[in-house]
C-alpha cells in the first residue's frame, strides 16, 4: 500500500483537488495547498504551468499565465511539492501536466526530481499509452504511479492499452473536451464508471465539469473518486493571495457532500 492507494481505501470516495503551482505566486501556493487539506481533500493535484495546455479551459489557462507572470519555474514546482510533503506526509500529491516540462531534461531526471520531492503520482496529458516508453519506465523505476486518462472515446479495443502500466488510480475524463463548466450527463458517467471498473481493479476517479456539492455527491455515488479543478482555480483567480479561506470553505462543502452521498448508499 502507498499513501495514494490509502487515499482511495477509506470507505468513501476520495476528493481529488487541483490547483496550479505558482498561482498566484510560488510563495502563495503552499497556503492554498494547506487549505485544500484543511477542507478535506484526500489527494492533491498540483498542475505544472505550461504555455499550451491543450486539455484545459479558460480558468486553468489563466492560472498558468498568472503563474508564469509570477516567475514560476520547474524548480519552484518541485520545491512546493517537497515542502508540502514535509508538512503533510500522509497526503498524496500528484503532478499533472504536459510532456515538454517532464521530458525536456530526460525522463530519468524528471522522475528522480519528483521522487526527491515526495511526489506520489504523475498525470501526463499528452503522452498516450502507445508512447509509454517516453516517461513510464522512468517513473515506475522511481516508485511513482503513472496515472492514465480514460475518456468517453476510449473504447473496449483501446482500454487494455490505457490500463497497461497504469497505477494509482484511473482518471476518467467525463467529457470529450476541455476542463471547465461542461459536465457529462449523470447516466453517461454511471455507465462509463461501471464499464471501467469491470476492466480494472484500480480506483476510478471522475473529473471535468464537477463544480457544485450536488454534482460531487452524484458522482460519488458511483465512482471511487471525485476530481475538482477549474472551480478551485477560479477562486484563486478571484482572491489571489487571500484565497486560502475561500478555498478551504469550498472544499469542505464538497467533502461533506461526498461523505453524505456514501452514507446514503450504505443506508
Amino acid at each position: 500500500m502507498t499513501i495514494l492507494s490509502d487515499a482511495f481505501a477509506q470507505g468513501r470516495p476520495a476528493l481529488v483537488a487541483f490547483v496550479t503551482a505558482g498561482d498566484p505566486s510560488p510563495d502563495a501556493t503552499p497556503a492554498i495547498l494547506d487549505a485544500l487539506v484543511a477542507g478535506g481533500a484526500d489527494v492533491i493535484e498540483l498542475g505544472m504551468p505550461f504555455t499550451d495546455p491543450m486539455a484545459d479551459g479558460a480558468a486553468i489557462q489563466s492560472a498558468n499565465l498568472r503563474s508564469f507572470a509570477a516567475g514560476t519555474k520547474t524548480a519552484d514546482v518541485f520545491a512546493i511539492a517537497k515542502t508540502f510533503r514535509a508538512r503533510h506526509p500522509h497526503v498524496p500529491l500528484v503532478l499533472m501536466g504536459y510532456a515538454n516540462p517532464m521530458t525536456v531534461r530526460g525522463p530519468e531526471w524528471f522522475s528522480a526530481a519528483a521522487a526527491d520531492a515526495g511526489v506520489s503520482g504523475v498525470i501526463c496529458v499528452d503522452i498516450p499509452p502507445e508512447e509509454d516508453a517516453d516517461l513510464g519506465p522512468a517513473l515506475r523505476s522511481a516508485g511513482i504511479d503513472l496515472i492514465r486518462l480514460a475518456t468517453p472515446t476510449t473504447d473496449a479495443a483501446r482500454l487494455p492499452q490505457v490500463l497497461d502500466g497504469a497505477s494509482g488510480f484511473l482518471y476518467y475524463v467525463s467529457v470529450a473536451g476541455i476542463t471547465g463548466k461542461q459536465q457529462a450527463a449523470q447516466a453517461s458517467i454511471e455507465e462509463a464508471v461501471a464499464r471501467l471498473k469491470a476492466a480494472t481493479d484500480l480506483p476510478v476517479a471522475v473529473g471535468f465539469g464537477i463544480r457544485t456539492p450536488e454534482q460531487a455527491a452524484a458522482v460519488a455515488r458511483v465512482a471511487d473518486g471525485v476530481v475538482v479543478g477549474s472551480a478551485i482555480v477560479e477562486l484563486v483567480g478571484q482572491h489571489g493571495a487571500n484565497a486560502p479561506e475561500p478555498v478551504r470553505a469550498y472544499i469542505a462543502s464538497l467533502a461533506a457532500a461526498i461523505a453524505s452521498a456514501r452514507q446514503d448508499i450504505a443506508a
